[in-house]
Formats: C-alpha cells, sequence, structure tokens
C-alpha cells in the first residue's frame, strides 16, 4: 500500500497553501476533500481583501489558482473523500473515508470550520444573495443599505459594529433579554446610533425574490410575529470546527478547535493543523494560508528529521 508523506485534509486556502508548500519541498501530496478544490472559498463572491487583488478576486477564481499552483508541485486531489477517522499505525497515521484508507507519514488536518444555520426557511436560498456568515468578506456589498445581524455574542456585535461602516442602518437580534458580549463591546453597541437592537427575538423565515427582503421575527415572549424589512442578514451563532475525526490526537479548546504551537504542531507528532480548524484570533483567507504553509514546513523538517 502506498504511504504519502503527508495526507492534507481539507482544500480550502489552508490546505491547498499546504500542498504548494509541501509539493514544492519534494514531498509526495495527496491532498483530500468532501467537495471540489476551493472550500468556503467556493461560496464567497467576491474577494476584497487579499493581497496583492486591489481590484478583487472571486472565489472560485481564487481557489482555481491555488489548485493549479498546487497542482504544478506535484500534490494529488482525491475529491468527494470525506474523513471518517484518523488513526495510528506505529508511527504511520492511516486516514479513513467511507470507502477507503490512506497511509500518510504525516497528517495536516486542514478541514475547516462550519457556521452554525440558523435552519429556517430562506436561509439556504439566500447565501450569497443577501445572506452572509463574514461581515469582513461581504460587509463592503451593504454600502447605504439595510442590514440585520443575528446573534449576542463578541463576535455578533463585533460584526455589526464592523457592518455601520457601511450600512445606514444594522438591527442586532438575539433571542435572550441581554447580550452575553463582554461589556465593553456591549457600550459600544450601545452608543452606536446605527445599531438597532431587537431582544426576545427569534428569526422565523428569510424572505426575498431574488435578493433578501425582510426577516419575519418572533418575540419569543409574546409569540408576536413581525416583518422586518432588510437587505441581508449576517449570521452570527458561532462555528463548528470540523475536528471530530481528530479529537482523540490533538487538544482542543472547549468548542472544539484545535490546539496548536506556532509551528502548527499539535499534541501528536507528525500531525498538524491548518487554516480555520485551528484555535487563532483571525479566521481569514490571508491567516489561512499562512497556517497551511507553515504546517507544510513544519511536516518537512519532520520528516527530515525522522528519516535523518
Amino acid at each position: 500500500m502506498e504511504i504519502w508523506d503527508t495526507v492534507i485534509v481539507g482544500a480550502g486556502p489552508a490546505g491547498l497553501a499546504a500542498g504548494i508548500y509541501a509539493g514544492r519541498s519534494k514531498l509526495s501530496t495527496l491532498i483530500l476533500d468532501q467537495m471540489m478544490p476551493g472550500g468556503q472559498l467556493l461560496i464567497t463572491e467576491l474577494i476584497e481583501n487579499y493581497p496583492g487583488f486591489s481590484e478583487g478576486i472571486t472565489g472560485f477564481e481564487l481557489s482555481e489558482k491555488l489548485r493549479v499552483h498546487a497542482e504544478k508541485f506535484g500534490a494529488k486531489f482525491e475529491n468527494s473523500q470525506p474523513v471518517v477517522d484518523v488513526a495510528l499505525d506505529g508511527d504511520i497515521f492511516v486516514v479513513k473515508t467511507d470507502s477507503k484508507e490512506i497511509r500518510g507519514k504525516t497528517v495536516i488536518w486542514a478541514a475547516g470550520s462550519v457556521a452554525r444555520k440558523l435552519n429556517v426557511p430562506g436561509e439556504a436560498e439566500f447565501v450569497g444573495r443577501g445572506v452572509s456568515y463574514c461581515a469582513v468578506c461581504d460587509g463592503a456589498f451593504f454600502k447605504d443599505k439595510v442590514v440585520a445581524v443575528v446573534g449576542g455574542g463578541d463576535s455578533a456585535l463585533e460584526e455589526a459594529l464592523y457592518l455601520t461602516k457601511f450600512a445606514k442602518k444594522v438591527y442586532l437580534i438575539h433571542r435572550r433579554d441581554a447580550f452575553r458580549a463582554v461589556k465593553i463591546i456591549q457600550e459600544r453597541v450601545k452608543n452606536c446610533e446605527k445599531i438597532e437592537p431587537l431582544l426576545n427575538r427569534v428569526v422565523e423565515s428569510i424572505n426575498g425574490t431574488q435578493f433578501v427582503e425582510s426577516l419575519t421575527l418572533k418575540n419569543v415572549k409574546t409569540g408576536e410575529l413581525e416583518d422586518l424589512p432588510v437587505d441581508g442578514v449576517f449570521i452570527f451563532i458561532g462555528n463548528e470546527p470540523n475536528s471530530a475525526p481528530v479529537r482523540f490526537l490533538v487538544d482542543t479548546d472547549e468548542r472544539g478547535f484545535i490546539i496548536t504551537d506556532e509551528n502548527m504542531a499539535t499534541k501528536t507528532k507528525g500531525l498538524f493543523a491548518a487554516g480555520d480548524v485551528r484555535k487563532k484570533p483571525l479566521k481569514q483567507v490571508v491567516t489561512a494560508v499562512s497556517d497551511g504553509a507553515i504546517a507544510a514546513m513544519s511536516a518537512t523538517k519532520y520528516l527530515e528529521e525522522r528519516e535523518g
């Protein structure tokens, strides 16, 4: 059975960058993903803050450039291969998918995270057409428009404040009667004239024709329904890291994000983590690419030391 120098799980920007650096280091490299290469880039219409692309670049275009670059240096891809478990057989990693087992001397876990969904009518239909999970990514598209933010933690309030740079009005919707964010952020929200909190409310549906036009809200105390006209809705009710298949080989924080050192190394030798699945302060394409590059070079160094 073939044993790869490194098996990269996840073909988002972190995994693709890792593939570029691993391939360039002459490691036999296999990149697995449950979809096609690109990850979250594939649902990002336009990226305007990636260095070097001042006019912006679509998520699909950037993912294609990264994929071609990785293939140029010899990385191989297998799509439609969701990984269900990673185990050790001696000092070799056994990466298990639904249909096969793949062996690698090292593993770079770049499986990312997914935004928690509201799971209400209209949410899936309007992703990219008014429904967003990233204010930094999409906020500029809502200049002088009315938007809503759903959530009550630090991220939701911080993103609401960020959106006031563009939107003329930001509704902040939370299911409880008080926010969970730290007090200093709550004070900033309270003092911002553009933000209007709507407490004790949940989103029942997201409505529109081609784009989002309104939200149906339910008052959790009275049961009353109301229609709120908006041009977009940003959902920040948390993220779920795709770390379950390696949970016995890594340390995580309370939310499941993988803890690494500055070299992207986990507590298991030869296992590295990169991108949004890792515990870190900023989750953006540029930081994911950086993580992937570091992880690949760390894997290279690990193999050099192990094999003399």
